[in-house]
C-alpha cells in the first residue's frame, strides 16, 4: 500500500528493441520517484536480442534486469507478434496490471497492446501518433493500430495530436508531453562527454568526421541500394574519416555483397561493431554529419544540433526537419554525395543549429508519471476470455 492508504497502481512495461529500452527507461525512472504510489514490472519480449545490441544497453542505461523475459527471438513479422501475444497473456493474467506501457512501433509494441485489450486493460502508448504515410512499413502499421488500442496517447510533437485527431481518436486522451528519448540523452549526456576523449583516441577522429547509422531493409537488403550507399561514403572517406558502427542485419548484407564490390565501397569506412548507448552518443554529439535511416537518430541529432542526413523518402518525425537539423535524401550516389558536401561546406565558422522542438527538455517522463497517476486504470483489467 502507499503511505496515502491508496492502492498502488500496477504498471507493466513491454520492450522488445534497443529504442524502446531509451524510451521506458526514462518512464521507469520517473515512476519510481513516486515511491510507493507505483508497482512496476519489466518485460522483455526478445523481440530483438544481442549481447552488444541489448544487454550493454540496459547497462548503460540503468535498467533494472528484467523480470520477465519472453525469449522470443527473431522469425517472420506474424510469427513475432503472435508469440509475444502467447507468452505474455500469462505473464498479464498474472500480474494483473492497472496498464500497460507499449514504447515505439515494433511488433512487441503492437503485440502487446492487442493483448492487453482484448483482457480490458488500459494501455498507454508512448510516442504516440507518428506517421510516415508509408504503410509498406512494418512499423507504420504498429504505430497506427497500437494507437487506436490505447486509452492513453503520449505524442512527442504536435504532428502526433494532428494526426491523431485526423483518424478520430479523442482528444481526452492525447497528451502532448514532449519527448522522453530526449530526456534519456539529457541525463546521460554527460557520462557520454566523459568518455569523448578515449573514445577520439581509440577511433583515430580528431577533427571532423560522418558517423553512419544505417539498419532498414529498404536501404540494406537491396545489394544495388546498399552499394550505393556505400559507394558514397566511401568516396567521402577519402577526405573525411567515416565510421560506421554496424547492425547485425547490415554486417551480413555487406558480407553477401560480391568481394571486389565489397572491397571497393568500403575504402576509408572505419567498420565497428555495435557500440553501447554512451559510447554512440559520444560519437554523435561530436559528429559533423550522421548519415542515418534511423528514427531515433533523427531525434537525438536535432537535440544535439547535429546536423543529419535520413537516407529515406519519408520520415515520421516531422518535426526533426521543420524544426530541427535533418534533411531527406534519395537513397543513391549521386544524392548522398551532393548532400554530405553541401552540409560539410555549410557547418564552417558562425554556423548556428536550431533550437530543440518544444518539451523536448529532459522532463516528457514526468509528465507521462503526472498522467498515469491521475488515471486509475482498471484495477486489474477484465480477464474474462472468450472459449
Amino acid at each position: 500500500m502507499t503511505g496515502t492508504g491508496e492502492r498502488p497502481i500496477r504498471i507493466v512495461h513491454v520492450v522488445g528493441a534497443r529504442p524502446n529500452f531509451m524510451k521506458i527507461a526514462a518512464v521507469m525512472r520517473a515512476l519510481s520517484r513516486r515511491g510507493e504510489r507505483f508497482r512496476q514490472l519489466l518485460v522483455h519480449t526478445g523481440q530483438h536480442y544481442n549481447e552488444n545490441m541489448s544487454q550493454v544497453f540496459f547497462e548503460d542505461l540503468g535498467l533494472p534486469a528484467p523480470d520477465v523475459y519472453l525469449a522470443v527471438g527473431s522469425g517472420t513479422h506474424a510469427w513475432q507478434t503472435a508469440q509475444v501475444m502467447l507468452r505474455l497473456e500469462p505473464v498479464l493474467l498474472d500480474y494483473r496490471p492497472d496498464w500497460v506501457v507499449v514504447p515505439g512501433d515494433v511488433n512487441s509494441t503492437l503485440a502487446a497492446a492487442l493483448v492487453a485489450s482484448k483482457l480490458r486493460i488500459k494501455v498507454a502508448h508512448v510516442e504516440a501518433g507518428l506517421r510516415s504515410g508509408d504503410r509498406t512499413m512494418p512499423e507504420e502499421i504498429n504505430r497506427v493500430l497500437t494507437d487506436h488500442l490505447a486509452d492513453l496517447l503520449f505524442t512527442t510533437e504536435p504532428s502526433g495530436n494532428e494526426h491523431l485527431a485526423q483518424e478520430g481518436i479523442a482528444a481526452e486522451k492525447v497528451r502532448y508531453v514532449g519527448n522522453v528519448m530526449i530526456d534519456t540523452l539529457v541525463r546521460l549526456l554527460p557520462r557520454a562527454e566523459a568518455l569523448w576523449p578515449a573514445l577520439a583516441e581509440r577511433f583515430g577522429v580528431a577533427g571532423r568526421y560522418v558517423l553512419v547509422t544505417l539498419h532498414r531493409p529498404p536501404n540494406v537488403d537491396d545489394p544495388a541500394t546498399l552499394a550505393q550507399i556505400l559507394s558514397a561514403q566511401a568516396e567521402v572517406g577519402e577526405t573525411t574519416p567515416v565510421i560506421f558502427p554496424v547492425h547485425p542485419r547490415t554486417r551480413q548484407r555487406i558480407a553477401d555483397l560480391p568481394a571486389g564490390a565489397r572491397e571497393a565501397v568500403l575504402r576509408g569506412v572505419q567498420l565497428l561493431p555495435p557500440l553501447g548507448y554512451l559510447e554512440f552518443l559520444a560519437l554523435e554529439k561530436h559528429a559533423a554529419v550522421v548519415l542515418t535511416d534511423s528514427g531515433g537518430v533523427q531525434e537525438e541529432t536535432t537535440y544535439l544540433g547535429v546536423p543529419c542526413l535520413t537516407a529515406r523518402p519519408n520520415t515520421e518525425r516531422p518535426i526533426t526537419v521543420t524544426a530541427g537539423t535533418n534533411r531527406l535524401v534519395a537513397r543513391e550516389r549521386g544524392a548522398l554525395l551532393a548532400a554530405l558536401h553541401q552540409v560539410m561546406a555549410e557547418i564552417g565558422p558562425g554556423w548556428q543549429p536550431p533550437p530543440p522542438p518544444p518539451l523536448w527538455d529532459g522532463a516528457a517522463a514526468e509528465r507521462i508519471a503526472a498522467a498515469l497517476e491521475d488515471e486509475p486504470g482498471q484495477a486489474g483489467g477484465d480477464h474474462t476470455r472468450a472459449v
